[in-house]
């Protein structure tokens, strides 16, 4: 793919318009009528806005007028998504796609009809499907919305309000639907699988198609996945009248909280907020070796604090990032590559993580902030390890950074005030907590207003200090001769976008509000600061000539910022309902332990092999979904396969663990060719090959692909069980062992690797991310009793600890099943004691000792124990080393390497200099 440079734009890509088209056809929709139409999308898109506003805040129950509960918002949610779907996405004319889209609703015809069993006439489907061909067949124009699909949309809307409407009517009739549910049901199907395929591909379309056909089709399926099949009646039941399928958590996730993120990140793009991160991370990091492409690591991981997409992540920076790259010596390819393997990063990067950390509260069901503590860890790590990929990078290159338009100051110097800098910080955080639990119980009621006036203050000074430092615009670095902007001046003149941010952290970590209040307090500080900041700064500087103008300007970025949003979010609401599609299909027909079956005889039992195939189940259903789709369906489908496979295996996974495996195997498809979309996006900017450039993205993303594989054997790096030293000196040792990993896979240390060089420094970083994998071949971290020693046992474990059990019993199917359970054992004197306090009882039969009877909410039932399952193994824990004496050699051995590699790398420079 060559693309010629473009006046308009200074790339060497695509033009400015053409990305924009290239984001709208992926993200918001590439249909962008004029006239009325265009004014009808636009205020489609803005009510959309205003009413996940008005649902998220308290003013309704304040005035009690216009409360929805969250089956009605659902509804509503989804009934803008598939209308904005029809009007604002063209539908691609390919002929797999037109093939796809005439395909689907006729094979779905011919599986309604096959399980009607008199529900509903075979004509009535017969003209519901016959109508939605035609509609497709007749076409998509790009310039504006055909007859046919403004019926399609609004059609598809009401039956998307149809639980809304008749709300009170269906939940009469709970389990009994009628012919106008069936009619909803059937036509909202077949319609949402028709947007489905506009807004998001085939994909995700094809993968929903057969698993209603699976939930039709089940006694005619190969036994091991056979089911007794479902009737037209128990599918819209399930699918679209009740919450379990269409309108399940997936969409109740994107209503109540999703849209309010995407919104927020889209009135912080809007504000300015993108250019200033991105200008400050070059003026910090510009200067280093090829410091363009450290600067799009950095910029793209603030910008994937509050962005959902890949894709408008690549977009947003790479405009900007990727011709510096190539301006320091980097390829097309590796420009590309840096840009996509960082903005794919940004969906790991909390607090939004590409809508994922909420679906993780609903589906794991933890906090919200312990989502957010678990993944913060490894995202920071893999971020640190891309900047280090990128400057071995360099290092091989020789390449240099930017020029400074300063002269540094000395490094001790600086070291001073960056200290000082973040101590003042410290004392501000402490201050402004203290303060707000002093405020709160002083003024009552009333705290809110204090807090506000508190805020708008804090706000007022920082935008007076950003009119002394207005930010640069970023097309200057790309002139010939540009220099790096001043470090202060750069941060100071964006300071007050951080205000929101530190809202929402707020909100979310110190207060614990619910993710959905949050953002809307967040949204709202956020919309007061996207009004004022033009004509405030216009008076601050002087311009009261100005005043209309700014006004009239802020008006219209907040109506950009609220369409963006409400545009923004289509792809995502379609994908959360499809998605329902397949987890209610998973929980009608118990797919899900045939799945177990499926993957325990193609794994033989072997927990590698059981991530191995999970991670490329990811991959492959990624290729084709976006992010929270792929989420929703693998974990759907595999992480309880995981946790039950690992627990028989001896592995006990945390959910949280298995929940983030599979969600980092879905960005990663993001990147893999050959439909890895951020890549080719990022060879659209770059003008490079998409292929190559995903192949070498792949490389850089390795580190990703790692992480997910180590903190499942080590949960230590999700914060699991640690207290704040300990976590400090897991996220020490793991960021070193991480750059080991990127040094290896890259070839480059200090200097070139030789192979053994390389493999050595696999196994030093693998040391040091699991030490415990070599204590326990040099000492046994468990005894092994007989069943009936087990009191014996219990006895002589350490309080505290657990006790290991291997048990033989049935599952909820009636199924012998083996497993792994760990008993908490207490402090009391003796074993009996301890074993009863557990909530277990014991007895012998026939010269095996099995479980009598496990006390209701005890530990043991909580460990998954249950009466009349047999003890076959008992392992209690045993006096072992320390694991992280393993660190020692491990560290000798780096030690001695890089002397090597020093030495080496001398002789070289020697050699070369005394070549010249």
């Amino acid at each position: 793919m060559t693309n010629q440079p473009n006046p308009e734009s200074g790339l060497d890509g695509l033009s400015q318009a053409e990305l924009d088209e290239l984001v709208a056809a992926a993200d918001t929709g590439a249909r962008t009528p004029g006239g009325a139409v265009g004014t009808l999308i636009l205020l489609t898109a803005l009510a959309w806005s205003l009413f996940q506003l008005w649902f998220a805040s308290p003013i309704p129950f304040m005035v009690n007028w216009g409360v929805f509960n969250d089956t009605e918002a659902r509804s509503i949610h989804l009934a803008f998504a598939i209308f904005l779907a029809f009007v604002a996405y063209p539908a691609a004319r390919t002929p797999v796609q037109l093939v796809l889209g005439v395909g689907v609703p006729v094979l779905l015809g011919f599986l309604f009809i096959f399980g009607a069993e008199g529900d509903l006439s075979p004509f009535v489907i017969g003209g519901i499907v016959a109508a939605v061909v035609v509609a497709i067949l007749l076409g998509s124009p790009r310039d504006h919305v055909a007859p046919w699909e403004w019926a399609l949309a609004i059609v598809g809307a009401f039956t998307a309000l149809y639980l809304f409407i008749f709300y009170r009517e269906i939940s009469d009739r709970v389990g009994a639907p009628i012919t106008q549910d069936f009619v909803a049901g059937v036509v909202g199907l077949i319609i949402l699988l028709e947007a489905t395929r506009r807004s998001l591909g085939p994909a995700l379309m094809i993968v929903a198609t057969l698993f209603l056909a699976y939930t039709f089709l089940g006694p005619h399926m190969p036994s091991i996945i056979a089911h007794k099949g479902n009737s037209l009646s128990e599918v819209i039941n399930h699918q679209w009248i009740t919450t379990e399928g269409v309108f399940g958590i997936a969409l109740g996730v994107s209503t109540s909280f999703v849209f309010l993120f995407v919104l927020f990140g889209s009135l912080l793009d809007k504000a300015g907020a993108g250019n200033y991160f991105i200008q400050v991370a070059f003026s910090l990091m510009g200067h280093l070796r090829g410091g363009p492409a450290k600067a799009a690591v950095v910029s793209s991981a603030m910008t994937g604090l509050i962005s959902g997409s890949s894709i408008a992540n690549v977009v947003t920076t790479g405009t900007f990032t990727i011709p510096l790259m190539k301006k320091v010596g980097f390829s097309s390819e590796k420009a590309g590559a840096v840009e996509v393997a960082s903005s794919v990063n940004g969906q790991i990067m909390p607090p939004v993580m590409g809508a994922a950390a909420f679906l993780m509260v609903e589906y794991v069901g933890i906090p919200y902030f312990e989502v957010v503590k678990h993944a913060f860890l490894p995202a920071v790590i893999s971020y640190i390890a891309l900047v280090y990929i990128v400057h071995l990078e360099a290092m091989k290159a020789g390449m240099q950074g930017m020029e400074r338009a300063y002269t540094p100051k000395p490094i001790v110097q600086r070291l001073i005030g960056t200290a000082f800098g973040v101590a003042v910080i410290c004392a501000l955080s402490f201050g402004v907590y203290y303060a707000m639990g002093w405020i709160r119980p002083t003024f009552g009621a009333s705290a809110g207003y204090v807090v506000f006036g508190f805020l708008t203050a804090v706000y007022l000074g920082l935008l007076w200090l950003s009119t002394r430092h207005p930010t640069p615009e970023m097309s200057d670095l790309d002139k010939p001769g540009a220099k790096l902007p001043l470090p202060g001046p750069t941060v100071k003149s964006g300071l007050h976008f951080i205000l929101p941010v530190v809202v929402l952290v707020w909100a979310l970590m110190v207060d614990r509000l619910s993710p959905g209040l949050s953002a809307f307090w967040a949204s709202a500080f956020m919309i007061f600061i996207l009004v004022t900041q033009r004509p405030i700064a216009a008076l601050m500087m002087g311009r009261g000539s100005a005043l209309a103008g700014e006004i009239a300007g802020g008006v219209k970025d907040l109506v950009d910022g609220l369409v963006a949003g409400a545009r923004n979010m289509i792809g995502i609401g379609i994908a959360t309902a499809t998605a329902g599609i397949i987890v209610g299909s998973v929980s009608q027909t118990g797919v899900g332990s045939a799945l177990a079956d499926v993957v325990e005889v193609l794994s033989g039992g072997n927990i590698m092999a059981i991530l191995f195939l999970t991670a490329i189940l990811s991959l492959i259903l990624g290729m084709g979904l976006p992010t929270t789709a792929n989420y929703i369906v693998v974990s759907a489908l595999l992480a309880p396969v995981i946790v039950t496979l690992g627990q028989q295996n001896g592995l006990i996974v945390p959910l949280i663990a298995v929940h983030l495996f599979v969600f980092y195997f879905g960005i990663m498809a993001d990147v893999t060719p050959p439909v890895g979309l951020a890549s080719f996006a990022a060879a659209a900017v770059s003008g490079g090959d998409p292929i190559k450039t995903g192949v070498v993205a792949f490389f850089y993303s390795l580190r990703t692909a790692a992480l997910p594989f180590l903190f499942i054997f080590n949960t230590e790096l999700l914060l699991i069980n640690v207290d704040l030293a300990h976590g400090i000196f897991v996220f020490v040792v793991a960021t070193v062992a991480m750059l080991l990993f990127a040094a290896a896979t890259q070839g480059w240390f200090i200097t070139r690797n030789k192979i053994w060089e390389s493999v050595l420094l696999l196994l030093i970083a693998f040391t040091l991310f699991r030490p415990g994998f070599w204590m326990d071949m040099v000492s046994p971290p468990y005894i092994e009793r007989a069943p009936s020693e087990i009191v014996a046992a219990a006895e002589n474990t350490p309080p505290n600890e657990k006790l290991r059990l291997r048990v033989a019993g049935l599952n909820d199917l009636g199924d012998p099943i083996e497993f792994v359970a760990l008993l908490p054992i207490g402090n009391e004197p003796t074993g009996a004691e301890r074993l009863e306090a557990a909530g277990i009882v014991l007895a012998e039969r026939d010269g095996k000792t099995v479980i009598d009877d496990v006390a209701f909410g005890s530990a043991a039932a909580e460990a998954g124990l249950d009466w009349d399952q047999e003890i076959l193994r008992v392992l209690r824990p045993a006096d072992q080393p320390s694991k992280y004496l393993m660190y020692i050699p491990a560290l000798l051995v780096l030690g001695g390497l890089v002397m090597l590699q020093r030495r080496r790398a001398a002789n070289g420079a020697a050699a070369r200099a005394a070549t010249v």
